[in-house]
Parts: C-alpha cells; sequence; structure tokens
C-alpha cells in the first residue's frame, strides 16, 4: 500500500486541526463543526493513535483538540508526551469535568486551554478561532 502524505490545509482554509475524541459522536459533531469553519481535520480515536499520527515530522498541525478522559492514554498524558518533540503546540482540552481540575497550572501545559462539554458550535468556534489566532500568529514571530 503506498504511503499517504499527510493531510495538508486546503487552499483558503484556517488551518489544520489534529481533533482526539474516543467517543465517536462527539468526534464526529466536532469534526464537523470544525470543518464548517473551514479547518482541514485529522481525526484520532486515543492518545496513541494521536501520538502515531504524530510521529510523521511532515505533519504540522496548527492546533489539536482532545478530549481529556479516554481509555489508555488520557488527553494529558498523551499531550505532555506529544510537547516533548512539539514544544509550541497549542492544545484545547474537552471535557464534562471541572475547568479547575484541569487549568494550565494544575497540567502543567503552556499553550493550552480547556473547554467544558457540552459545548455548542459558538463556542467550540470561538474557543478555536483563539488558539488558531494565536497559533498561526506565533508562526510570524507574533506571541
Amino acid at each position: 500500500m503506498p504511503v499517504q502524505p499527510p493531510p495538508r490545509p486546503k487552499p483558503g482554509a484556517q488551518g489544520l486541526i489534529l481533533l482526539v475524541e474516543d467517543e465517536l459522536p462527539v468526534r464526529g459533531f466536532a469534526a464537523r463543526a470544525l470543518r464548517l469553519g473551514g479547518h482541514t481535520v485529522l481525526e484520532a480515536g486515543s492518545g496513541e493513535e494521536a501520538l502515531d499520527l504524530l510521529a510523521d515530522p511532515l505533519l504540522q498541525p496548527d492546533l489539536v483538540v482532545t478530549d481529556v478522559v479516554m481509555p489508555g492514554l488520557d488527553g494529558p498524558g498523551w499531550v505532555r508526551q506529544a510537547l516533548k518533540s512539539r514544544p509550541g503546540l497549542r492544545v484545547i482540552f474537552m471535557s464534562g469535568d471541572a475547568e479547575e481540575s484541569f487549568s494550565e497550572d494544575a497540567l502543567g501545559l503552556a499553550h493550552s486551554t480547556f473547554l467544558p462539554k457540552p459545548f455548542s458550535l459558538a463556542d467550540l468556534g470561538a474557543t478555536v478561532a483563539e488558539q488558531m489566532a494565536q497559533a498561526l500568529g506565533g508562526r510570524d514571530g507574533v506571541p
């Protein structure tokens, strides 16, 4: 089987987002919302799958949107591993648990924010837009 090149943002797309969520209905909802917002979305069903995808150095997501609680590696666990080789990666953590449990200080992860579940299309869009602006701005030397 030929090796497929990593996805690139579509012309006019807002950026490449890696979406990591083990619950298929939630992943489907979020992926659809992100695509409707003009983003290119690569989906993973687990932290392990996300790390496998990120092992490809040609894959350069602008943003990661990940669940916190998943079987196997949880969101913070797999993100900590990914940050070893991608220290500037921006992350949105999604969870139905209290935000205080997952603050940046508690997780020790820079460039991250929290999105409580359940969330609306507008909530997801606004959070992604904020993080994406920072991610894309940082590439141009602007923090």
